[in-house]
Formats: C-alpha cells, sequence, structure tokens
C-alpha cells in the first residue's frame, strides 16, 4: 500500500514539474516592448535593402485608348512587398506618358537614364495591348478580347535586365471598354505574378543598391539680385555634403544662377531639403523639380 501511495506521489510529482516546464514565463511590459522595437528595426532594414521601383508601362486599350490598369495592379503589389514606388503622379507631370517618353525608354540604357532622373533603382518597362477580335460569337452580342503583356525590370546603375515576363490572356466580354480592361487586367497580372518575385529575388542575388550612386543635377536659381544672395546660395549646396557632391556654379547671368552638381539622394529628397532649409534671409519658391532638373527663384 505504501508503495502504491509512493507511486502515485511520485506521478503527480512528475507531472506538476512537466506542466510548469511546458508553460512558458510571460513576458513583462518592457520585454514586449523591447521586442517590438526590435521587430521594427528589422523590418526597417529589410525595407530599407528593398529597391526604388519607377514604373514605365505602356497600356493600350483596344489598341489606342491609354489606361493605366497594370500600373494599379503593379503598385499594389510593390507596396504589399514594402517596396518604394516613385511617385507616378510626378512622373507623368514632368515626362506626360506618351510614345516620345516610351521611345526615350525603348532600350535599357534610356530606360536606366529616366529612372536615375527620378531616384529609381529598378524600371519597370514594358507593353500591354488589348484588342477585341474581328467577330462576334455565334448569334450573341459577344466577343473574345485578347491581351499581350511584356515587361522587364531594368536596373538604373548598370542597365541590366534582371527580369522579365511576357503573357497573353484571351477573356469573353459584351462590350468593347469592359472586354478590352478584363483581358488586359488578366494579362497583367500572369506577368506581374511571374516579374514582381523573379525581381526582387535577382535584386536581392545581385548585391541589392550599390552605395554611393550618383544622379547629375542642374540646380537653377532666378530673382539673385545680389552677390551675397549668389554666394549663400553656392555655399549652402557645399554644405550639404550628404546629399551633393561636386557642386560647381556654371552660370550667372540677370539674377540667374546656374549650379551643377552629382546628388547622392533622389532629386525630390534634395528639392526638399535645398528649400526647407535654405540660406538665412533667403526663401525660395519652386517653379519645376524632375528630368534631372530644379528650377527655383529667390522669393521676394
Amino acid at each position: 500500500m505504501k508503495r502504491w501511495i509512493l507511486l502515485r506521489w511520485l506521478c503527480a510529482a512528475t507531472a506538476a514539474l512537466l506542466c510548469s516546464c511546458a508553460t512558458p514565463p510571460q513576458a513583462t511590459p518592457e520585454e514586449e516592448e523591447e521586442a517590438e522595437i526590435a521587430e521594427a528595426v528589422r523590418q526597417a532594414k529589410l525595407t530599407s535593402q528593398l529597391p526604388r521601383v519607377m514604373l514605365l508601362v505602356d497600356e493600350q486599350s483596344l489598341g489606342t485608348i491609354p489606361t493605366a490598369e497594370v500600373e494599379a495592379m503593379a503598385i499594389d503589389m510593390l507596396l504589399e512587398e514594402n517596396v518604394q514606388v516613385v511617385d507616378q503622379d510626378m512622373v507623368q507631370s514632368n515626362l506626360g506618358k506618351g510614345q516620345e517618353v516610351m521611345k526615350m525608354a525603348g532600350d535599357n540604357r534610356g530606360a536606366a537614364a529616366l529612372g536615375l532622373q527620378f531616384g529609381a533603382d529598378l524600371v519597370v518597362i514594358g507593353e500591354v495591348v488589348a484588342k477585341p477580335s474581328a467577330r462576334r460569337i455565334s448569334d450573341t452580342n459577344l466577343r473574345s478580347y485578347q491581351a499581350a503583356a511584356t515587361l522587364r525590370a531594368v536596373r538604373t546603375d548598370n542597365s541590366a535586365t534582371i527580369a522579365s515576363a511576357s503573357e497573353d490572356a484571351t477573356v469573353i466580354g459584351l462590350d468593347d471598354v469592359s472586354g478590352s480592361a478584363k483581358a488586359i487586367k488578366t494579362a497583367g497580372k500572369k506577368s506581374l505574378d511571374r516579374l514582381v518575385p523573379e525581381m526582387l529575388d535577382a535584386w536581392t542575388r545581385t548585391g541589392g543598391r550599390q552605395q554611393g550612386k550618383l544622379n547629375h543635377v542642374t540646380v537653377t536659381v532666378g530673382g539673385v539680385d545680389q552677390m551675397w544672395k549668389l554666394k549663400a546660395i553656392r555655399e549652402q549646396l557645399i554644405d550639404l555634403k550628404k546629399q551633393t557632391a561636386n557642386v560647381v556654379q556654371r552660370n550667372y547671368t540677370a539674377g540667374v544662377a546656374v549650379f551643377e552638381l552629382d546628388s547622392l539622394v533622389p532629386i525630390e529628397e534634395l528639392s526638399e531639403t535645398i528649400v526647407l532649409k535654405p540660406p538665412e534671409d533667403i526663401k525660395f519658391q519652386v517653379l519645376e523639380v524632375g528630368s534631372g532638373q530644379i528650377n527655383l527663384k529667390v522669393a521676394e
């Protein structure tokens, strides 16, 4: 009987010990806060290693009508991956979105040059075209619509293609507008589903962002009616050592000063710094930013 009681006691003690081991200790509020901070830092580091992407996709519905269906899908997919996307409104306002721009970016070097102007690490370039079939299906109002999407991702530092995808799709629609849009979305999504993972994987495998990349920028400032203002502006540009290099004053005529420099940051970030941190007693009015140009005027 005593042996049975002893055995039961040993089993109960063992079970209690196992339960105490299985239950993890509760974290203190301080430990939870430290863990949240550590996770935020880790996510920030991961995000900083991702490329900044610019989109130049020529989309044509019915062969002639411009759309932005694939561009919108690409932005959503990239943002889900915490990838920063160049502001498309800024791109369109400075470059437009016509055939002339697509010609400029027709080869890898042209695409890379355009991307560098906006501080992009990668440029996704290509075309998506949708057209209806010539005939309707049997005796109905239905018609088939075909779309082809061809995309590639180009590095701006060496003009190399690191990923590409080409897909097509055929859908059935009642009218040309909805049918073409559906075909473009289908073909575009198939291409993006291939391109985005392949692009990000290749970016990581090829070493990611190359540090010290320079963007050549021309800064034009009007309203510089006194020499002390000219000197102050020149010294301000030179003092931005973390953002600028090789600052040279190219011209000064009739109150207009022209500077050339190499920017270590995207052009919009450089322009913000210049305007928000001007020399003492000087205020700037922004006239234009983009395409390797920053045009300013000294405000009265």
